[in-house]
């Protein structure tokens, strides 16, 4: 089964950390997001998988390639023209089954049933505000219409990031015809317009309901997806008190960090070759090389190369930064 991962996204949102380095290499439970990622898919059985890259793409392919052995393909989406657009420059003419999640989305599920079926399916979760999501629209319990953040949507299932689809050279054929038709939502094209046109050319396209559902767009669902998995995998390190420090698991402490007089976790990631000294930090991801020195920190994101000392408490400070208290 082929994976299409959009992974070009600007993550504006999380600015400042995404000013130096892309959203899906941001770590959670010791790992970046994109791994996790590409654990479930080919656990679902994706055998061939195609990342769309854009801004900061050579830094994502290096990290594949030097973690996964696997066929992978990366091609680039030169311009944000949107997920449509990113889709359809993953699509080939000859495709069938293809599973399309994106590179922020994060599920507790099992899609293997779903996809055994080979019935075309898009995944959804009901939210109380559906204005900023793909809308599906229910008639006689198929899906009768879908349509893109509507100010009045028809319904409350929003649609989470994650397609099943039998027929992918279809999907390939609306995805050109929604740009043949011009057809853009705030000057992009969407993938829930391709989808409704091959509603209109009769194909059938079901859903699929995801209760957990991890969106990592924004510092405070980054935090709560990291605990999520924390409680899922555990710790990935075997320490529990080095240098005089107390380890509180669930944590990741990376090769190379150095851990002086500190009280660890839980839900801490120490960065590769981070120190940290006399401080206590919990709920936070710590970037790589970065220096914590008699810091309280919690609830934060602190990126690569930093310099904290003195007491803080909570922080969203990218990378190459530097604090004295």
């Amino acid at each position: 089964m082929k994976v299409i991962i959009p992974v070009a996204g600007l993550g504006s949102r999380l600015r400042p950390h995404t000013f130096t380095q892309p959203k899906a290499l941001l770590p959670l439970a010791g790992k970046p997001i994109v791994g996790h990622i590409v654990d479930q898919v080919t656990a679902w059985g994706g055998d061939r998988l195609v990342f769309i890259i854009g801004h900061f793409g050579d830094q994502i392919e290096h990290y594949l390639r030097r973690n996964y052995h696997l066929p992978m393909e990366f091609r680039r989406q030169e311009m944000a023209l949107g997920l449509g657009h990113a889709v359809l420059i993953g699509l080939d003419d000859t495709d069938r089954d293809v599973l399309i999640i994106l590179g922020d989305t994060l599920l507790d599920a099992d899609l293997s049933p779903l996809i055994q079926r080979g019935e075309t399916a898009i995944g959804v979760k009901e939210v109380e505000d559906a204005r900023k999501f793909g809308v599906v629209e229910m008639e006689d319990g198929r899906v009768k219409r879908l349509v893109e953040k509507p100010p009045q949507p028809p319904s409350n299932l929003a649609i989470v990031g994650v397609y099943y689809i039998r027929d992918g050279a279809c999907l390939k054929a609306a995805g050109e015809e929604v740009i043949k038709r011009g057809k853009m939502v705030k000057n992009e094209y969407q993938l829930t317009d391709a989808l409704q046109i091959m509603l209109e050319w009769q194909e059938h396209i079901g859903i699929f309901h995801i209760e957990g559902w991890f969106d990592c767009g924004k510092p405070e669902t980054i935090l709560e997806t990291n605990r999520f998995l924390f409680d899922k995998l555990g710790s990935s390190n075997q320490a529990e008190i080095c240098n005089d420090s107390i380890i509180v698991p669930p944590v990741h402490i990376a090769p190379g960090a150095h851990i002086v007089r500190s009280i660890i976790g839980p839900y801490a990631v120490i960065g590769e070759n981070s120190i940290v000294q006399n401080s206590n930090v919990r709920d936070s991801l710590i970037g790589e090389e970065t220096h914590l020195e008699r810091a309280v920190v919690a609830d934060s994101i602190i990126g690569n190369r930093t310099r904290i000392n003195g007491r803080v408490h909570r922080l969203n400070l990218g990378a190459a930064s530097e604090i004295e208290v």
